[in-house]
């Protein structure tokens, strides 16, 4: 039976990618449209993409000559992640969608654990480094930064757009060189990764995961555990693969609130939802 995350996982990947002709004309829709960011991780130059990448607008701003930040983008980076957190990782994102379905092909699985649960801090790095800094500092002539993570790293974007550019396109075809080897070679790697390990692009290399991974103890939307009903069976934890005890760190970074250790809960010690505003809070809100 279709989960009901699946299913709004695959609308999700199907909405923000509507502009189906462009897959077989190898074209990209440049739209009012584009002008708006999507939620998740979902490539500006996809054939089929109608919004924009968020990592990769706060990229080209800050990489551009005229801005160092665009409050636009950390905006709804804000919105977005003050409301949800990393449920978007979960619910939202392409991207994660394609791994969780390479998972499925049966092999032998690995897990993360406390042994390789180091690699989670990567991200973080890539983010300070690839996203903020090499944009920033690292500039051409003009005094234009590149994009470094979508230039050199992110494999969503080669198999979103690079592929079937380069597939629809002889002119690319022909100026295709070293670095879009390296892109797929990168992908390749993610590819085999996510066969035998859950999301291992989430967990290790995403940047906008590691953004949404600071909201996750304050957003609206919060697994809450009942610490009278749990029992400290730990079957929240074996259930997770995101390496998350969730009865015992509800608003963990790795967290992406997919749903199965409230499912698995043998005591319905946990729950999900948009957290409650005590009466205390919205008593101080109305005398200020």
């Amino acid at each position: 039976m279709v989960s009901r995350r699946k299913i709004v996982q695959v609308f999700t990947a199907l909405i923000t990618n509507l502009n189906l002709r462009g897959f077989w004309t190898g074209t990209i829709y440049r739209g009012v449209l584009k002008n708006i960011c999507v939620p998740g991780l979902n490539c500006y130059s996809c054939p089929g993409a109608l919004g924009s990448c968020p990592i990769g607008s706060l990229q080209a701003v800050i990489g551009s000559i005229r801005y160092q930040m665009s409050y636009y983008v950390v905006g709804l980076l804000a919105l977005f992640g003050g409301l949800a957190g990393r449920y978007i990782c979960g619910w939202l994102c392409p991207f994660g969608l394609i791994q969780e379905l390479l998972y499925k092909i049966p092999t032998a699985k690995l897990r993360w654990n406390k042994k390789n649960s180091f690699l989670r801090f990567v991200k973080y790095a890539i983010l300070v480094i690839f996203v903020i800094l090499l944009p920033a500092f690292v500039v051409d002539f003009t005094g234009l930064g590149a994009p470094a993570f979508c230039k050199y790293i992110c494999p969503a974007g080669t198999l979103e757009a690079g592929v079937p550019l380069i597939l629809t396109n002889p002119q690319l075809q022909a100026v295709a060189g070293v670095l879009f080897n390296w892109k797929l070679f990168l992908l390749f790697v993610t590819i085999i990764m996510s066969v035998i390990i859950f999301r291992p692009f989430c967990y290790v290399v995403c940047p906008l995961g590691a953004i949404y991974a600071f909201f996750n103890k304050i957003s609206l939307y919060q697994i809450k555990v009942d610490k009278q009903s749990c029992t400290s069976c730990q079957a929240c934890a074996r259930v997770c693969k995101m390496n998350v005890y969730i009865a015992e760190n509800p608003t963990s970074a790795e967290c992406i609130r997919c749903g199965d250790c409230v499912a698995d809960c043998p005591v319905k010690a946990l729950s999900s939802g948009i957290k409650a505003v005590k009466h205390d809070q919205v008593q101080s809100l109305k005398r200020s």
